[in-house]
């Protein structure tokens, strides 16, 4: 599985973006899709994740009623709305992919995307 992510960008905090995350090769909907994020010199922290059937996302404290994840899988795409965005929502976006049950953990997953920079301004 190929994953492309974008939709990342500059906002003012309390704006909104949309990530995009475009997969190809084998069966997407067959596969958990996630959003994690990075900031330089920390871990990887996990966002959101959402089953193959697109039942009971899964969010991050941190986001819960400000992101929503959601996917298409006729468009082999899956994203992630931001609203209310916080500085502390700045980062770098990679969408994962993995086959069976969802997981919080990044090392559980087995396909990643290249990275979008989402940049909140206070």
């Amino acid at each position: 599985v190929q994953l492309q992510a974008s939709g990342g960008g500059l906002v003012q905090a309390g704006g909104s973006l949309r990530l995009s995350c475009a997969a190809s090769g084998r069966t997407f909907s067959a596969y958990v899709m996630g959003w994690f994020r990075q900031v330089p010199g920390e871990e990887r922290e996990f966002v959101a994740a959402i089953k193959w059937s697109g039942s009971t996302p899964y969010y991050a404290d941190s986001v819960k009623g400000r992101f929503t994840i959601s996917r298409d899988n006729a468009k082999n795409t899956v994203y992630l709305q931001m609203n209310s965005l916080k500085a502390e929502d700045t980062a770098v976006y990679y969408c994962a992919a993995r086959g069976g049950n969802l997981y919080t953990r990044g090392r559980q997953y087995d396909y990643w995307g290249q990275g979008t920079q989402v940049t909140v301004s206070s």
